[in-house]
């Protein structure tokens, strides 16, 4: 069997440049089934010594790129009423992480943009379908230097298992995914327990300074 794929570059930090690549895409491809909105950036650095531009940009591209992305391609998926939106969040934007305020916000934002998203797909009674992924780290490098102390719980996860796990989720039309399977204990205990407590449970499983020794991705030498 033979597919065809195209690739494009896009600073996703600009919006006019994703219009002008969408309408691009569009012209190329015509009309987008499914948008896997994936892509993450991550300074890793604590508030008071991350740089203002690198935040301004974290929330660029975790958060205000999925408005513009979904207006581009959502209208002919409303039209055909069929279609299926991918937000990539993270756990991070379910809870707290230090060394991760920025990064955290944008996600917290993304999954907030999936939400409102679906509440607006339901009250236009469309069959367009949506899913929001929330994993913890995964071993692609963005994450390089993050540990976790409970590997057997909360794992660093490879990318090839995280792919399977969001196909599964969106052929089966899955509306929420997180990733391990305790990340759902522990979004249930943050919804009960005071954060105090909560933030005895970071500390006990090691999430609090999961970030200490981060490196994050290195640039790659010729």
């Amino acid at each position: 069997m033979h597919f065809e794929a195209k690739a494009y570059t896009v600073d996703l930090s600009d919006y006019k440049e994703i219009n002008r690549t969408a309408d691009l895409v569009k012209k190329d491809i015509g009309k987008v089934d499914i948008l896997i909105n994936n892509a993450g950036i991550v300074t890793g650095k604590k508030l008071l010594q991350c740089p203002d531009e690198l935040m301004i940009k974290t929330v660029a591209v975790n958060t205000n790129a999925l408005f513009f992305t979904a207006k581009n391609f959502l209208p002919a998926m409303l039209e055909s009423n069929k279609g299926h939106i991918v937000t990539i969040a993270s756990m991070a934007g379910k809870c707290g992480v230090a060394g991760l305020v920025d990064y955290c916000a944008s996600k917290h934002g993304a999954v907030g943009f999936n939400d409102s998203l679906a509440s607006e797909l339901y009250s236009l009674k469309k069959d367009v379908k949506t899913t929001v992924v929330c994993p913890i780290y995964i071993n692609t490098g963005m994450f390089d230097g993050a540990v976790t102390k409970w590997p057997t719980l909360l794992p660093i996860m490879e990318p090839e298992y995280v792919v399977d796990c969001i196909m599964e989720a969106v052929l089966t039309d899955r509306a929420f995914l997180a990733l391990p399977k305790f990340s759902y204990i522990f979004m249930a205990l943050a919804g009960l327990l005071p954060t105090e407590v909560i933030s005895l449970y970071g500390d006990h499983f090691g999430i609090t300074h999961s970030m200490d020794h981060f490196k994050g991705r290195q640039s790659r030498k010729a």
